[in-house]
């Protein structure tokens, strides 16, 4: 280009007029006016880059001379030349050159100085394109700094933040300081070419002095115009978008930055800039977001939107203020607690996706964050201390919640940001500057959230099962700051009274352990002010003997029965403990094998809280025990384990198990493992048994009945197909089925590199690896297969398919005999099989020793013909109902597993609605009279706080109590059973089964129900009356509404007057239920009753809307509260916008961000992901395009906004729930399509492409807020969306006025809005 420029006679003509008047000394405006004539004269543009080219070539270096410099000076001031093209010509030749030519160096920064901070009128300009593209040609931006995007603006800030950094370069090589950077050299041509300074006599001293005098200042001028370019509020901003979108370039230009501020003795020496000063400037989060709005909206925005300080909320923090940041996580933590829903993804994962999100959402510190995920498990384990009983997770589940997951989400967390890049928290941005006091911190806000912990005490007092445990834990510290050492061994002896000091523990004692036993905290926790009562100085004299436990066992005593019992009522403390037990299962003898089977299904399962991750893990990896190495027999190898087998899975059944299998993530391979047990004891003729220990005979039956029963309770195996077939969005669980599971477990075989950063996942992998290193499908189990394919036809459709003369028409009927063989008469059954037109029947036979030796599954197969043969047979009157329920009761002793095949069966015959109903008058089936009454009196009373109706169970008094056939078969066979541990397994499978079916049929059936079964179980009361007036919501839509309104009032306490009174997570959640309170029975919190019904729900799509709408009537009461209706139109603000009418406005947006955050909580629990999509795609497109004049009559401008704000922080918090805030979730993945569909919907309307219904302020309002949470939460986000859609964004934002909202949102949105982000900025100044 030059060679180009300076064969041209027109610019060669510019330089003989220059030179002559250099050479005259002509005045610089003169000089200035005359070339300017020329070139127009000659059709020259000006500016002209061309001129620049001419000038700044004349000058360097043959012209170096102050005249020329004027010269120069002056055209960039009458504008001649463009300034940034002739200050990046000058910095491509100056820099290099600024030792020989330090007079020139130190024009050319003034030359910045005066050009460099005036960006906008430069931009404005009418080459400014093809300026910013030639001065990429001369510095070789794109080239350098490797961007796709290259547009002006991009330039503009990649042109900033190279002249910067070559500013920087400079320095630290004057300095000697650049050898000291990683690469030893600059990727700008800043090195001197000159070694030697020619221009002045070397000899010369005073010159020499001089000249190394200026070349020191120039160096302290470069870096106070750097300190510059970080302070100005134009230039810091485009140096915010070069971190933000160049990380890698920003990292290395931060280490040299450092290294400046930390060795440089310019810096040291200056008075404007201090080191301090430097690393500020570098370090302010603020470079673009904390200037003083111009726009009022965002202003108000986050001024009503922002939480207020935690500190200033003393005491356990019930109200509605602390409620609105942690109410989602309550929420999360008590609805794990259903029994009736195991989970395929560890609570671990869940809760600390859910932490991370409210953190982020909420601007907490960690130490913040810390102390209220301990107060929610605190209050989760207070709320049901004394739970009901009944077929549902007790105490123990929630225990697990606080002392196992909780600690172990802790440990997640903690991890997560020990184990990241060093460079990410050393040199990560701007921001992680600021930040690097807060890094590496987590740990630290853990141990002070621990000690404020103490301060809780209305939350501390632990539940009588566990006080001796939290007593000792209290004893250990206050041994242990008293100098006196004893082993574990001590305090399996000891008796707590024997110490001389009150060793009362609380919870908190147990939490602390739970820590320490992870790692987390160390011993000095026991030197906490408070957390002992003081210091012990001697220990008893009489020392108890030591009688078995695990430190004899550790030390090689035996496995007697006693050291067995021992060791199964007290959980071990330690992992070695634990994994001696698992060693002896694999290596030890059949009766060593079943003792460590059993230790492990003991305390170290349901209370090891500080081990027992690993007691799931080993129990799940002795389910898939190794082949034996001398093992020759063509049997499966699980034969040989089978007593061992059967211990664990029995010992593992209870629904408090299962439920802690579930929160630690190992239902998926817990059903993997359970898969090939069902599949070879099933496959197995009952020739064989084994004797327990206990002198239990079991057979390959009893240990598949077992194993098959523990399945089928890992996924919903026995709801109506109706439930898979609601819109686009399936209920919340429908999609676990064996194949789901198995593919969820295949998906935890994932390589260890993938993993070494997580520990949950590397055990999660561990224990799937060690069962099978390769995938599982259900095709590896032929026999399951067949039955699920059965069970699925059962369900979809009538039954069929019995041939005449088949092995399963002979298996019938052997049944058939064996179940009514005493009602058999001669040689013709009473019962007959028939199938589409087969039929048959069976010879009588008395001989009640031969039952069928026939494999489970074979039998299996037959049970949905025998059950719909016998229920034909009672519909015809060929059989009573007490011989129907006989029979079935003896299928079900027969084959246990029988009983899933016959639940299947009746659940698909309910639904189909095509039996007749019975009347259970006590003569042929049982009566409920007995107890109807107190269950209808008991409901009224459970529903009380809701508002809802319950109908009367009977119709004037006098109808009679009605089942349909299957549900009254169904329900006589249950009742049969006894309430003791050997059914218990049985009837966790068939409870929650009989609860659904008879959900699913007409008002009053599951109250009937309940009637029934509480005359079998009194204590099950309170359970079965609770589960009955669940049911009132299955079959009334507008309850559920009422429910969710009820929800809301509770909440926010609307009831209550001033609205800051009342409410929270207490009204939401209650203090627990059951008739053993003061008082009897009471009303079951509103929250309690949704969390508990949802599930349950058909057409789950309709709550989206009716939450809406709940939401928005909510901001409308809290806005109108204590406020009378003719006041409602003269609300407004104060001088400091924080108050109008009666109603501060601080309180009122605490209550619409609770509401907002109750509203997508519900939402997220209800339907997770498919639900939140739903929301953002379709309910609230149609509700803005919708009118809704209720809500214009009643509310003042002010009161739409703040609709507005609802909704926004409403659909943000439901994003982040479903989406998380990063990309850590699998999730994520489906945002960036969701997201995109929102935005452009908003883009859309704002282009007024799209008519609103809905009132302008709340659209106003709405986006203004979504956008501000958005860019402040999650700026994640913004980098999917469409770079089009977002400068549509910003371009309707700037015609609100909104001009740094618009600003924001284009500076985080990457490199394809860097450019406008820059233009933007430059535009403002």
């Amino acid at each position: 280009m030059e060679a180009a420029v300076l064969g041209g006679g027109l610019w060669d003509g510019v330089v003989e007029q220059t030179k002559m008047a250099q050479e005259k000394g002509s005045d610089p405006l003169l000089w200035a006016m005359q070339l300017s004539s020329s070139l127009s004269s000659a059709g020259v543009a000006l500016p002209s880059m061309e001129l620049a080219h001419v000038l700044v070539s004349y000058i360097c270096w043959d012209n170096n001379v102050p005249i020329m410099w004027k010269f120069l000076e002056k055209a960039l001031m009458v504008k001649m030349v463009p300034p940034l093209f002739v200050l990046a010509l000058l910095s491509d030749r100056v820099i290099r050159s600024r030792l020989s030519q330090p007079a020139a160096y130190r024009l050319y920064m003034e030359l910045l100085k005066r050009h460099a901070f005036t960006l906008k009128c430069q931009i404005n300009g009418p080459d400014y394109p093809k300026v910013m593209k030639s001065i990429d040609a001369v510095l070789h931006l794109s080239e350098i700094f490797g961007l796709q995007a290259t547009g002006p603006g991009t330039l503009v800030v990649e042109f900033i933040f190279a002249i910067v950094w070559q500013l920087l370069d400079a320095s630290l090589d004057d300095e000697g300081l650049l050898e000291l950077i990683p690469e030893r050299t600059s990727r700008w041509a800043i090195k001197c070419q000159e070694m030697d300074i020619d221009t002045y006599d070397r000899y010369d001293e005073k010159k020499m002095e001089r000249h190394e005098r200026l070349q020191n200042m120039n160096t302290l001028m470069a870096i106070e115009i750097i300190g510059q370019f970080l302070q100005d509020k134009v230039t810091s901003g485009i140096l915010y978008l070069a971190h933000r979108n160049m990380p890698n370039h920003w990292i290395a230009f931060i280490q040299r930055l450092q290294l400046l501020r930390a060795n440089s003795s310019a810096v040291k020496n200056s008075k404007t800039l201090t080191p301090e000063a430097l690393l500020q400037l570098a370090s302010d989060t603020h470079i673009v977001l904390s200037r003083e709005c111009k726009t009022s909206s965002l202003q108000k925005f986050h001024a009503v939107m922002a939480f207020g300080s935690l500190a200033s909320s003393a005491g356990p923090c019930h109200g509605a203020s602390c409620s609105a940041l942690w109410l989602p996580l309550d929420l999360a933590l008590e609805d794990a607690m259903d029994g009736y829903q195991v989970n395929t993804i560890s609570a671990i994962e869940i809760i600390s996706g859910l932490v991370k999100t409210l953190q982020a959402m909420n601007g907490t510190t960690w130490h913040d964050t810390f102390l209220f995920l301990w107060i929610a498990a605190l209050r989760l384990v207070q709320r049901e201390r004394d739970p009901i009983e009944g077929p549902v997770p007790r105490l123990d589940t929630r225990l697990c919640m606080l002392l196992s997951i909780t600690t172990l989400v802790v440990a997640h967390l903690i991890e997560e940001e020990e184990n990241a890049p060093s460079n990410e928290i050393e040199y990560g941005s701007i921001y992680h500057l600021k930040e690097k006091k807060f890094c590496g911190k987590r740990r630290n806000d853990l141990i002070s959230s621990l000690q404020i912990l103490g301060d809780y005490q209305g939350l501390l007092s632990p539940p009588q099962c566990v006080a001796s445990a939290a007593n000792q834990a209290a004893a250990k510290a206050m041994l242990f700051i008293s100098g006196i050492s004893v082993g574990s061994a001590y305090f399996e002896c000891i008796n707590m009274k024997d110490i001389p000091i009150n060793c009362s523990g609380n919870m908190r004692h147990l939490i602390v352990e739970a820590c320490i036993a992870r790692n987390l905290v160390d011993t000095s926790a026991y030197f906490w002010p408070g957390y002992v009562n003081g210091c012990i100085n001697q220990l008893p004299h009489t020392m108890p003997s030591q009688g078995p436990g695990w430190s004899p066992f550790m030390k090689g005593a035996p496995l007697t029965p006693v050291m067995v019992n021992a060791l199964v009522s007290t959980p071990a403390s330690r992992y070695i403990k634990l994994e001696k037990i698992f060693e002896i299962a694999i290596k030890g003898s059949d009766d060593e094998k079943i003792s460590a089977a059993t230790i492990l299904c003991g305390a170290s399962l349901i209370r090891g809280w500080n081990i027992q991750e690993h007691t799931v893990h080993f129990i799940c990896r002795l389910l898939s025990p190794p082949v034996p190495a001398d093992y020759a027999g063509s049997d499966s190898h699980l034969i040989g384990y089978a007593p061992m087998l059967n211990v664990l899975i029995v010992g593992m059944a209870s629904v408090d198990c299962v439920q802690i299998f579930s929160l630690h993530g190992f239902v998926p391979q817990l059903a993997c493992s359970l898969m090939p047990i069902c599949e070879v004891f099933g496959s197995c003729v009952p020739n064989i048994s084994w004797t327990l220990p206990t002198g239990e005979e079991i057979s390959p039956h009893a240990v598949f009945s077992n194993a098959f029963a523990l399945l089928l309770k890992l996924w919903r195996f026995n709801h109506p197909p109706i439930e898979h077939r609601i819109g686009d969005v399936p209920t919340v669980g429908s999609h676990l089925t064996p194949e789901y599971l198995l593919l969820v477990r295949n998906s935890n075989l994932v390589s260890s590199e993938n993993i070494h950063r997580d520990r949950k996942n590397r055990r999660l992998s561990a224990v799937a690896s060690s069962a099978s290193p390769e995938p599982v499908f259900l095709d590896s189990f032929p026999k399951l297969k067949v039955w699920y394919r059965q069970h699925q036809r059962c369900i979809a459709a009538t039954l069929s398919g019995l041939v005449q003369g088949t092995p399963v028409h002979q298996t019938v009927d052997v049944l058939l005999n064996m179940m009514f063989r005493k009602i058999n008469r001669g040689s013709q059954s009473v019962i007959s099989v028939t199938s589409g037109s087969s039929s048959s029947s069976g010879p009588g036979n008395e001989d009640n020793s031969l039952k069928p030796k026939l494999p489970a599954w074979d039998i299996l197969e037959a049970v949905p013909f025998v059950a719909d043969a016998a229920l034909t047979a009672c519909a015809h009157g060929k059989l009573s109902p007490r011989e129907l329920a006989t029979g079935l009761k003896d299928l079900a002793d027969f084959l246990p597993a029988s009983l899933a095949t016959i639940v299947s069966y009746f659940s698909a015959e309910v639904s189909r609605g095509v039996w007749k109903t019975v009347f259970m008058n006590g003569m042929d089936w049982p009566s409920p009279a007995a107890n109807l009454s107190n269950v209808e009196e008991h409901i009224n009373k459970i529903l009380a706080a809701t508002g809802v109706d319950v109908p009367s169970l009977a119709a004037g008094g006098s109808s009679p109590a009605t089942l349909p056939l299957p549900l009254a078969a169904f329900v006589s066979l249950t009742i049969t059973y006894k309430i003791d541990k050997a059914s218990e397994r049985f009837l966790n499978l068939a409870g929650p089964a009989l609860e659904s079916l008879a959900a699913d049929c007409p008002w009053p059936c599951m109250p009937i129900v309940a009637s029934l079964w509480t005359q079998k179980a009194k204590r099950w009361f309170d359970f079965l009356v609770f589960s009955a007036s669940r049911t009132v919501f299955l079959h009334n839509s507008d309850a559920v509404v009422q429910l969710l309104k009820s929800c809301f009032t509770a909440t926010l306490g609307l009831n209550f007057t001033p609205i800051s009174s009342g409410g929270g997570v207490g009204a939401l959640l209650g203090h627990g239920f059951g008739s053993h309170f003061s008082g009897g029975i009471s009303p079951v919190a509103p929250g309690i009753l949704y969390l508990r019904v949802y599930r349950s729900i058909r057409d789950i799509e309709f709550i989206t809307e009716e939450i809406v709408s709940v939401l928005m009537h909510s901001v409308i009461k809290i806005a109108c509260s204590g406020l009378p209706r003719e006041k409602l139109v003269k609300l407004k603000t104060t001088k400091n916008g924080m108050r109008y009418g009666q109603v501060s406005l601080a309180a009122a947006m605490t209550q619409v961000k609770l509401a907002a955050s109750l509203g997508a909580s519900l939402v997220w629990l209800s339907g997770g992901f498919g639900l939140v999509q739903s929301l953002i795609k379709e309910t609230l497109p149609s509700w803005f395009i919708s009118v809704h004049r209720s809500e214009q009559e009643e509310g003042s401008g002010l009161v739409v906004k703040l609709g507005g704000y609802a909704l926004a922080y409403f659909t943000v918090l439901c994003g982040v729930f479903a989406w998380g805030v990063d990309s850590s979730s699998s999730l994520s993945k489906r945002r960036p399509k969701i997201l995109g569909t929102h935005l452009e919907f908003l883009a859309s309307a704002l282009d007024g492409k799209i008519s609103l219904g809905c009132d302008q302020a709340t659209w106003r309002a709405y986006v203004s807020g979504f956008v501000s949470l958005m860019v402040g939460c999650t700026p994640n986000w913004v980098i999917e969306v469409d770079v089009g859609v977002l400068q549509r964004l910003s371009k309707g934002l700037r015609r609100w006025n909104e001009e740094e909202l618009a600003l924001t949102l284009l500076g985080i949105g990457g490199v394809g809005t860097m450019g406008a982000a820059a233009e933007l900025i430059i535009e403002r100044d």
